[in-house]
């Protein structure tokens, strides 16, 4: 496939573009100290904020940010080195450096109560400020996990690591982040999935900043979710029953951790939000209800 054939395929309808830049614009956020974070925000009522996975940024979340607007102020970061967001400063960032983060964007927004929903990655930062003994914990009411990746820091997952991070840099320095984005973003959805939401994915990936990714790499490779789990408050734990890269036997074993029982998002690969909104968005609703 040419340079111009993928620059293609990874575009989006000007409709989408036109509605994610009306109703769900990014803006940049001064967190102290230089560094910005920058946000997308819509509705208004109870905060909801909202943390992308590996391969995606803050535009995923547009149409559960439009479904929920009724009900919900919710704000969706690109996470440090994705978007226009500063990167952290270690090369190998820990999922408490991310939380520290979220801490100092949560103080510059004002939110002092939230509903803190982690998308895969994003589920290594949320579990890390919603431990017992984090800053913001207290600002957290309820804690909503979906297809949350465990990470690869326990000690019994060295060998699983080092070939996770092998793997991971060399599809990038192979590929680049465009050839990524035209050749793997598929994986995140199920075979019954939109080619909008296909779309969708695809142009998420296909906006990632190498560096951010290297450094989100890490925290994969090096975080361990069981370790900060239960958290300070209550949660729920979610996985499309069709997602093949965290699987619901997997995150059956996430919501054990929190003692709870895994939900089924039915019909819906790994970017259940993406692919079934309406039902993520329920599920979220009822979250901000309780």
């Amino acid at each position: 496939m040419s340079d111009a054939m993928v620059i293609d395929a990874l575009t989006l309808p000007a409709s989408e573009l036109a509605l994610l830049d009306a109703r769900f614009p990014a803006r940049d956020v001064p967190v102290g100290g230089g560094a910005v974070v920058s946000v997308r925000e819509h509705g208004a009522g109870p905060a909801l904020v909202c943390l992308h996975g590996i391969g995606s940024g803050a535009a995923s979340w547009l149409n559960v940010a439009l479904l929920l607007a009724p009900q919900a102020r919710v704000i969706a970061w690109d996470a440090p080195g994705y978007g226009q967001s500063t990167p952290l400063a270690p090369a190998a960032p820990s999922a408490a450096d991310y939380a520290e983060r979220l801490h100092a964007l949560l103080d510059a927004l004002d939110v002092q109560s939230c509903v803190l929903v982690g998308h895969s990655l994003g589920a290594l930062t949320a579990a890390s400020a919603a431990r017992k003994d984090s800053a913001i914990a207290s600002r957290i009411r309820r804690l909503v996990l979906i297809s949350p990746a465990a990470g690869y820091g326990a000690p019994s997952r060295a060998e699983a690591r080092a070939r996770v991070r092998a793997e991971r840099l060399a599809t990038l320095d192979e590929l680049g982040i465009a050839g990524m984005a035209s050749k793997r973003a598929g994986r995140l959805v199920s075979d019954g999935a939109s080619e909008l939401a296909r779309q969708w994915v695809r142009w998420n990936m296909a906006r990632l900043n190498d560096g951010g990714y290297r450094q989100a790499v890490e925290l994969l490779c090096h975080g361990d979710l069981l370790a900060d789990l239960p958290p300070a408050m209550p949660v729920r734990v979610a996985c499309g029953t069709l997602d093949v890269v965290t699987t619901p036997q997997a995150c059956a074993e996430v919501a054990r951790g929190c003692g709870v029982t895994l939900e089924a998002i039915d019909g819906a690969g790994h970017a259940s939000y993406v692919e079934r909104p309406e039902a993520v968005a329920a599920l979220l609703r009822e979250a901000l209800a309780a």
